[in-house]
């Protein structure tokens, strides 16, 4: 199967808690950052996840925001550090592309006017926002 969600990174399940109907699962990412998605406990049945299962999680690239500075006072909790290495702009929109720890790419669809307000270019640093509901995951 084929999909058109650019953002695809490998990692291992390291904490699920389960609720009612929703659960959180804890996902360490190969070159060290841990991410938490927000999923169905139906879906962590039908994948049958655990701790240590191996997983990919996938993000659209127009979920993922982009900050410059520190992040405080917000609810996601998905705040990971990476560097710049391209940025393809086009008219209205830009695709700004991060490489992370451990050499895993994220990509942001994000406005040609953040990437100005911002002063993004490559080589700059930020960090990736990604909220837990928009983390999908995919059993290997």
């Amino acid at each position: 199967m084929s999909v058109s969600i650019r953002n695809q990174i490998a990692g291992t399940v390291t904490v699920v808690t389960s609720g009612a109907a929703m659960a959180t699962v804890k996902i360490r990412l190969a070159g060290g950052p841990e991410v938490t998605a927000a999923v169905t406990v139906e879906s962590i049945n039908d994948l049958d996840l655990a701790e240590g299962s191996q997983v990919r999680i996938m993000v659209k690239s127009t979920e993922v925001a982009l900050a410059t500075g520190p992040v405080s006072g917000l609810s996601i909790r998905n705040r990971i550090p990476g560097t710049i290495v391209a940025i393809d702009e086009g008219d209205a929109m830009a695709v700004v592309k991060l490489v992370i720890d451990g050499g895993d790419e994220i990509t942001a669809a994000i406005t040609k006017a953040a990437v100005v307000d911002l002063g993004l270019d490559r080589g700059v640093a930020v960090t990736a926002l990604i909220k837990s509901t928009e983390i999908s995951i995919a059993s290997l």
